[in-house]
Order: structure tokens, then sequence, then C-alpha cells
């Protein structure tokens, strides 16, 4: 039978090869792994789900596939590791008829995304259209195909966004409001020929690289950001840390700075609520999350992955450094999945094992703040009427403005500096 990549997750219709690790002929175990794909959010492995042997190989490192594609042959089954959405019923296999096509495409009453009883029917349009319709925020649902048995074709989704853009425009903005189209998309211009100038090398840009490159725009262009700087004075801090280093058994979890970030951030984000929200600006409303969820920025060679610790507030500060050790390290190997990087309510990224005296981090959308640490070095303090050496580490706080005020973002880094020259309070739980 023909393995074929399953569904990894939600808004995710395919990815790339990048591993194929077996070859016509060869005897697989169940378990076996047979081909690496990345898509822009995880890589996963397609492992056999029984004993067999390759019969062909549909693909090779480099090759984009979409869900559903064909990857291997085997004389028995496999399965994915990666978290598999449910299968569609065979009444939202099977399209939808649509009415004749029509000229210019029209929005649709919400039942046509939807059948009599609720359950909710898949609209036929192919990957770009639907990349296209996610990037500019328009519901498929909403038009009216003009292809074959009412599939939705590019043409019908500009042709949509043109007749929104048109009516948003006579009717002063209102409509964008209301409806939460995007209706100005961010069109690049095209880059010139640089070998005109001179000898280049064009290459490849990695999935998550791309991925990265689009989430970080949209947060850009979404939100105006603030970043506010503070300095902590971690002395004792990091002399109480080294102490229980010194002193837990060879091989337990590093107990890091960036684990009693998490412990301080957490303090600051319950006297602080808003700074553990995200705002629905169509809708007008702030969504407070009551639980805490730290996504932690891991440098991998692969691209910036942001593992998210759940729950961070229900764990002693062992736990958080065994599962920020295990959760980096799966990063750095590829081998997160999708759901270990998604439903994060707040970020840290740490930057002092490289160095700098701060930086400007940007907001992990649709988070409304990040916490960066630079590289902490000892400086002229005066304290008690005395100039002393202090360890002093720098805090770079960028918030959502929309959300946060100049005065709170201000208050919130204080708070932090003060959570972190207090090692009674972050160290009393081990």
């Amino acid at each position: 039978m023909d393995i074929v990549l399953a569904n990894p997750g939600e808004g995710i219709e395919g990815g790339t090869v990048t591993a194929v690790f077996v070859k016509v002929g060869d005897a697989v175990k169940s378990g076996q792994a047979l081909v690496e794909v990345s898509t822009d959010k995880a890589s996963m492995e397609v492992t056999a789900e029984s004993d067999g042997t390759v019969e062909a190989v549909h693909v090779k490192p480099g090759d984009k596939v979409n869900v559903g594609g064909k990857l291997v042959r085997v004389s028995g089954g496999a399965k994915t590791n990666a978290p598999k959405a449910s299968t569609p019923t065979p009444a939202q296999q099977t399209a939808p008829k649509s009415a004749p096509a029509a000229s210019q495409p029209q929005a649709q009453p919400a039942s046509n995304n939807g059948s009599a009883n609720g359950t909710k029917t898949l609209v036929p349009a192919g990957p770009a259209t639907r990349k296209l319709a996610r990037e500019l925020g328009v519901a498929l649902g909403e038009l009216k195909g003009s292809g074959r048995e009412g599939r939705v074709t590019l043409d019908d989704l500009k042709g949509f966004v043109r007749t929104e853009r048109q009516r948003v425009k006579e009717s002063g903005g209102a409509a964008a409001a209301a409806s939460g189209i995007i209706v100005n998309a961010f069109a690049l211009p095209p880059l010139p020929d640089f070998a005109k100038f001179g000898p280049v090398e064009v290459t490849e840009v990695a999935t998550i690289r791309q991925t990265i490159a689009k989430n970080l725009t949209v947060g850009w262009r979404t939100m105006p950001m603030v970043t506010q700087h503070e300095l902590a004075d971690i002395t004792d801090l990091e002399a109480g840390r080294k102490r229980i280093v010194d002193a837990l058994p060879k091989g337990s979890p590093k107990i890091t700075m960036t684990v009693l970030a998490i412990k301080a951030c957490i303090a600051a984000l319950k006297e602080f609520p808003r700074f553990n929200s995200s705002y629905d600006m169509n809708a007008g409303k702030l969504v407070l999350k009551k639980y805490y969820h730290i996504g932690i920025a891991v440098d991998t060679d692969a691209g910036l992955k942001v593992p998210v610790i759940r729950d961070a507030d229900k764990k002693s500060i062992r736990d958080l450094a065994a599962e920020v050790s295990s959760i980096a390290e799966k990063a750095r190997t590829n081998k997160l999945t999708i759901d270990e990087m998604r439903g994060g309510t707040f970020t840290i990224t740490n930057l002092g094992g490289i160095g700098g005296t701060g930086f400007t981090p940007l907001v992990n959308y649709p988070e409304v703040a990040i916490l960066g640490l630079s590289k902490s070095s000892l400086q002229p303090v005066v304290r008690d009427g005395q100039i002393v050496a202090r360890l002093m580490m720098p805090l770079s706080l960028t918030y959502d403005h929309r959300v946060i005020d100049g005065a709170d973002g201000c208050r919130f880094t204080v708070r932090l500096a003060q959570l972190f020259s207090d090692p009674l309070r972050l160290l009393m739980e081990t």
C-alpha cells in the first residue's frame, strides 16, 4: 500500500521532504522511520506501522508534498508521530455543489460552510488559494466559487477582496471593522536582477525560516511595539543559583537564568494580567488568559524555534529546569511536535550566553509581550553611599502598545528587576 502524508494539524497543507531513510527492497520493521517531512511549524517522521518491504519510494529530499501525497509504498502500513487532525467524514470529503458560476464571486450565507446539523464541510479550493485566504484573513466559506463544482479559485478570492476594498472605501472603513477582512494585503516589490552587477548565489530558504519571516511580518504590521529597558541586580541571585547547582546530584538538569526568569515573569504576570493576554481588534475585546504557558526562544541550526512550557506556574524550579533542558534539546534535533509550539501566552528570549547590552525583541503574535535577557556584567553601583561592583543583567521588554501603556510597561520591568534581586523569592522552591 502507498503511505501518504497524513494531516499533521490544523492549517497545515503539506511540507518538504528533508530525509528519506529507506530504498526499494529494504525490509522495514514496525516503528522504523521511513521519511522525514518538515512543515512550516515542525518536523515529523513517518514510520512503519507493521513489518513489510519497501516496494517504491515516491519522493526524494527537497520534494514538496501536500497532505495526502504519496511518500513510500510498503507491503504493510505506516503512521506519523505528529498529532493528526480528525479524519473528514465521507460527507465532508465530498465538495458541495454550487450554483452555476457567476462572473463576480459573491458572499454566501453562513449555512454554505456547514450542513444542516452544524457539521463543518470542506470548501473546495487549491493550496495556493487557501494560503492566500489565510494571509488575507478571508473565510473561504464566504465566497461563491466559479470553478468546477463550486471550487474557489485565486481569481475568485482576488475579486472578492477587490469588492471588499471598494465597499470599505465607500463606507469609510466601517465594513472592515465588521468583517475582519484585511483589505490592504501587503505585497513586496520584486527584487532587481542582482546578477547584472556581479556574481550571486541563490539558495532555497528553509520552510521554517519562511514561516518565521511571515510571522514576524504579521506581528510587526499588526501591533505598534515599544521596548522598555531596565537593569536587574542579580548578584545575590546568581550566587544562590550557583550554590544550588553545586549541591544538586551530578547529572541533574541545570538551573539556568532562563529557568529563574520563568519564575520571575509568572509572578509579574499575575500582578499585571494584561501582559498575559491577546487583543482581538476586530471585536474590540481583550482576551485575558488564566493560564501561564511560557514560550522559550531556542536558537537552532534550522532557525529560531519557540517551544512552550505549559502551566509553568504549577511547576517547581527543578521541574522547570528539566523541562527547559528537554524541550530545548528537542528543538535543536527537530523532534518538537506542533502542539509543543502552540498556546504560548508570554515569551522569554535569552541572548546572555552570546553577549549584548540590550536589544528589541519582537512580540510573538498574538501574544502582547516578550522579555529579552542580555549578558550580565559587573558594574559600579552606589549602595549605602559606597561604590561597589554588582552583577547587573539588562532586561528588554517589548510590548503591544495597543494593550499596554508606557507607564505599565515601565512598572512591569521595574517589578521584574525587583524580583531578580530577591533570591529568596525565586529560590525558595527547588
